[in-house]
């Protein structure tokens, strides 16, 4: 590395540092003044406030807004080299504008490992404290199922339940129904299920239990039984975004668990991995559209190039919304969804690279 690589490394590195942690300032003072009735109302303590929630609320901003500051930061400190003719006397010295990539593309390396790491690891941790804290004196973030839930709990296997009352952990008129092809060969029914903390196990009142073979059909009857079901209890009632709380290890293991069972509820799960993985990987191509823009001196300075790259980067991000919706609710892949954003940046990239001065 020479020099200059030093030079515009620290310029990008320390410009996104203060342009990020001056939001968070702002964000937080707003974030305060919208929830102080909250806090307030719910006796939230003070130091629960600032370390449950606003200290873990920082990752999850800084990481939710870092291809956007990436973006803003090359664009800024850019357009300044080009408008003090850093950059025309860089190119004339010998140095090629492909060369010029090479520091910006450490920068957003750096960058790219750090929001890999925020998202799938830290950040996971840290939601933990702040989503249980918001639970508590903010808003409530389960939320029981309305009548008559439907699961399937493996393939062929169905578990209905008319109502599940999430604070005392109990349903009411309980089934499940295992099939072999189009055939019922097994039906559970109880009226009450509930969930023994000391065993670990769900507990059946009053069931009935039919089994189907070919000799034909056994009854079994009976007040109370212990079962080993593999039903979760959030299964049975909704986690609002749930998946903010799992590592990378964990959503895969859940979505494979889901797809197990034959559910199709791990698609909004597969989606948040995609993002998570597809948000480095724009860090990347959101710097190099931000230089090719920025580097040619203009009329209008650091305006015209931040008007452009705003523009840009917002609409990197509902393009990225857009596509998350189609998927969640339609039949586009959550990997595709993810990464089509990506995918028409890099082109765009391309393009303006090859437009870029030389």
């Amino acid at each position: 590395m020479k020099i200059i690589d030093t030079y515009i490394i620290k310029k990008f590195l320390g410009t996104f540092v203060y342009a990020i942690s001056l939001l968070i300032m702002i964000v937080i003072v707003f974030d305060v003044s919208e929830n102080i009735d909250r806090f307030i109302e719910n006796e939230a303590p003070l130091r629960a406030i600032v370390f449950d929630y606003y200290l873990n609320f920082i990752p999850h901003f800084i990481n939710l807004f870092i291809y956007l500051f990436t973006f803003i930061s090359v664009i800024f400190f850019t357009s300044k080299m080009a408008g003090d003719t850093e950059i025309i006397a860089i190119l004339s010295s010998g140095i090629s504008f492909r060369r010029l990539l090479f520091p910006y593309l450490i920068a957003a390396i750096i960058l790219a490992v750090f929001s890999f790491y925020l998202g799938n690891f830290l950040i996971p941790k840290t939601n933990h404290t702040r989503r249980l804290f918001k639970n508590t004196y903010m808003e409530k973030l389960t939320k029981d199922n309305d009548k008559n839930i439907h699961l399937q709990i493996s393939p062929g296997t169905f578990v209905y339940v008319e109502t599940y009352n999430s604070d005392y952990q109990v349903g009411y008129k309980f089934s499940l129904e295992k099939f072999s092809g189009q055939q019922l060969v097994y039906k559970l029914m109880a009226d009450r299920i509930s969930w023994d903390t000391a065993t670990s196990k769900w507990r059946l009142r009053n069931y009935y239990i039919r089994t189907f073979d070919s000799s034909g059909q056994h009854i079994v009857k009976g007040l109370e039984m212990d079962t080993s079901l593999v039903i979760k209890k959030t299964d049975l009632y909704k986690v609002k975004e749930d998946f903010e709380e799992m590592n990378m290890y964990e959503l895969n293991e859940y979505i494979t668990a889901e797809k197990r069972k034959g559910s199709i509820a791990y698609k909004k799960y597969e989606i948040e991995k995609h993002k998570r993985l597809a948000g480095p990987m724009a860090v990347i191509i959101l710097t190099f559209i931000g230089v090719a823009l920025s580097s040619r001196k203009v009329r209008g300075g650091i305006g015209m190039h931040l008007g452009v790259g705003i523009a840009l980067t917002f609409s990197y991000i509902l393009l990225l919304q857009v596509s998350t919706v189609f998927s969640a609710s339609g039949s586009l892949h959550p990997a595709l969804a993810a990464w089509i954003p990506n995918i028409i940046y890099f082109f765009i990239g391309l393009y303006l690279l090859k437009k870029a001065p030389k």
